[in-house]
């Protein structure tokens, strides 16, 4: 731990103190500050702590979604601007980064592990999508947070579980190739699953949403995919920046979204989280022990625990804005962006002390 982590962390300590003491004295609303403060603090401190780092984005991004809660104003228009309209640009951006990560050897994947794949897929686009359902209707959520929560089921994987794969040791190859084939499947198989599962909520355009996956989500990963074929390694400053750029992007989405829906996150509150905290822990579970009960071994069924439990949420928000209800179906999407991260992350670590033994190493069934 650097020598500065643990007088800040002290700080956060503090902070959270006068943040407890405020609440009880019924100054609620008069805690703002203090509670960006507290992440804030709490994300430098976690920086200079090798064990803890990890998890220092994810701090910070609530501590962005606390100044939106407690001041969205800030967070929505400027001179005259609405904020939203950045949404889709920086989607496409991030989505240009995460082709520059990619190469075509991750497709070539299918024909190496074509068991794994398979298995990884069918999980994908069943277990979140049907999980996602029938969350909504337990809880008897809106409409239109419902469909939230079924169109962050019905999203491919992204990079984050990729980044969990490493980390835990799993199957990193599998993984690559897994959230390579779902984005590609998905402007057809987001649209179809939302179609069968929420049109019934809000109304969905099969045709619309074909395009919007698309246009934010294809388009910018096959120019990312050109990028590294072509210019990969000769623009450095480029290669080492896109990834900053990347988690600024979808820290500035949640904030955007977070302001828009405060008043429907406020009330809906505990509910929405517990419902995402419980839709992402099914897809950890069913994703790992479905992948096991099918004969794949353990490093591979990690991989697909990864992949099924950590949803596009970027590519979500960006469909509610596409359909205009960003302020409602977008809520489900900002909640579980940063809460899969935590979880993932905690999973990624514990993961990565339980050893696999050689021999289920070498016993890769698929």
């Amino acid at each position: 731990m650097r020598p500065y982590s643990k007088p800040i962390l002290i700080l956060s300590a503090l902070l959270a103190l006068a943040i407890v003491i405020m609440i009880t004295i019924g100054l609620e609303r008069e805690t703002g500050p203090l509670v960006v403060l507290f992440f804030i603090s709490l994300a430098i401190g976690f920086q200079g702590s090798s064990r803890l780092k990890g998890f220092s984005f994810t701090v910070l991004i609530f501590a962005a979604v606390s100044a939106s809660l407690f001041y969205p104003q800030f967070f929505k228009e400027i001179g005259g601007f609405n904020l939203k309209e950045l949404i889709i640009p920086l989607l496409i951006i991030i989505m240009f980064g995460m082709g520059t990560a990619m190469s075509l050897k991750d497709f070539a994947g299918v024909v190496k592990m074509p068991k794994g794949v398979l298995v990884g897929i069918l999980c994908q686009f069943t277990i979140m999508p049907f999980i996602g359902f029938g969350l909504a209707y337990t809880f008897n959520l809106p409409p239109e947070i419902a469909a939230g929560v079924i169109l962050v089921g019905c999203s491919p994987s992204g990079l984050a579980s990729n980044v969990m794969a490493y980390i835990s040791g799993a199957n990193l190859a599998l993984s690559l190739t897994l959230t390579a084939v779902a984005t590609l499947l998905a402007p057809i198989l987001t649209p179809f699953l939302m179609k069968l599962l929420a049109d019934q909520l809000v109304p969905i355009d099969f045709l619309g949403m074909l395009w919007s996956i698309l246009k934010i989500v294809i388009l910018p990963i096959i120019a990312g995919l050109i990028f590294n074929k072509f210019a990969h390694g000769r623009i450095q400053w480029l290669d080492k920046v896109m990834p900053k750029i990347s988690m600024a992007g979808i820290a500035i989405i949640i904030t955007i979204i977070t302001a828009a829906g405060r008043d429907s996150l406020l009330a809906l509150g505990l509910t929405l989280v517990l419902v995402v905290i419980l839709h992402n822990a099914a897809g950890y579970l069913l994703g790992y022990w479905g992948s096991r009960s099918v004969g794949l071994d353990k490093k591979s069924s990690r991989t697909i625990a990864f992949e099924v439990g950590m949803q596009n949420a970027g590519l979500a928000s960006g469909i509610a804005l596409e359909m205009g209800r960003i302020a409602t179906m977008g809520l489900a999407p900002a909640v579980f962006g940063p809460w899969m991260n935590i979880s993932g992350s905690s999973l990624a670590t514990w993961w990565k002390d339980k050893i696999i033994t050689e021999e289920e190493r070498s016993t890769m069934d698929i």
